[in-house]
């Protein structure tokens, strides 16, 4: 039901092969029990690239060999004994003791919340979209017992909104499983860890210099550039609208920061392309809903 692949006629019937098993094993640092590595294949035709969407999501086309291909469920990795889930270098890079002692307590737990959200998920086979679905939500809630050191809060940032993609796509494929509702969820949560990650960084009590890419997708890496459209997006598209007037203060918060960052209304020739392109949109999109809200009345809060 959750297949990546189609099959194939040789004979018999047989699944195209996306996935490897890796020659070099990983080591868990909480049951130091060894496990298998699962690598996504490239080439021969299997990732098509299509749109990318205002969120920095890169689509792909389904091949007529492979089928729909989902590149990102593949990016984490999860230990099947204690299922404790990170980007797969941080299986290598995670090690003091306060934070494998508080993965260690949490296990129980971790296991109980994905399996209410995500049944039936396993961590030995070839993943499907739905495991892969369920590794990122392993992986969110352990990130939530990683020291600030590792810089967990913008991980979680990201995996979140891969989450909510990932959610996406479980809703096209088997739709009526309130994986639409659970996308809305992971957004939210992804704009909290984004707004919590630059206040963190601003303060000096997370560095994010030890993430090497930041995403958000797997096919280009937009940097700090990235966190702040990223930011403005989720707090444009999916922020709170009970109280119009906090809205409306974070909304000119975020056009403040995307005309700083990009430079809007001059030349930049060192920013990404299609970067500046989105936050050209998104920075006139906040521009004409905070101009109608001062026409109806609306006035910013004067708090802080």
């Amino acid at each position: 039901m959750y297949a990546n692949v189609s099959k194939k006629k040789t004979g018999e019937d047989k699944k195209p092969k996306i996935s490897y098993w890796s020659k070099t094993k990983i080591h868990c640092p909480l049951c130091q029990h060894d496990f298998d590595h699962e690598e996504m294949l490239s080439g021969s035709g299997r990732m098509i690239a299509g749109d990318l969407t205002d969120e920095l999501h890169r689509l792909y086309e389904p091949s007529a060999k492979y089928g729909m291909i989902y590149p990102l469920i593949y990016t984490v990795g999860a230990c099947p004994r204690c299922h404790v889930a990170f980007w797969w270098n941080d299986f290598k890079e995670i090690d003091d003791k306060k934070t494998i002692d508080a993965l260690k307590d949490d296990i129980d737990r971790r296991k109980k919340i994905v399996n209410n959200v995500f049944p039936y998920y396993q961590l030995t086979k070839e993943r499907s979209l739905l495991d892969g679905a369920a590794m990122h939500f392993l992986a969110l809630l352990s990130y939530d017992k990683v020291d600030l050191g590792y810089a967990p809060t913008v991980k979680r940032a990201i995996i979140s909104l891969r989450l909510a993609w990932l959610c996406n796509d479980l809703e096209a494929v088997v739709p009526g499983h309130n994986y639409n509702y659970l996308a809305q969820v992971f957004y939210r949560k992804a704009l909290f860890f984004y707004d919590q990650t630059l206040i963190n960084e601003m303060s000096r009590v997370e560095s994010l210099g030890v993430v090497n890419n930041l995403g958000p997708d797997t096919d280009k890496n937009y940097g700090y550039d990235g966190l702040i459209y990223e930011l403005g997006l989720l707090e444009f598209k999916y922020g709170q609208t009970d109280d119009m007037q906090a809205r409306l203060k974070k909304l000119d918060e975020c056009k403040r920061s995307i005309a700083r960052g990009f430079g809007l209304g001059k030349s930049s020739k060192s920013k990404p392309g299609p970067l500046l392109e989105k936050s050209r949109d998104l920075y006139d999109k906040i521009s004409k809903v905070l101009a109608e809200a001062n026409e109806i009345g609306f006035e910013m809060s004067d708090d802080d």
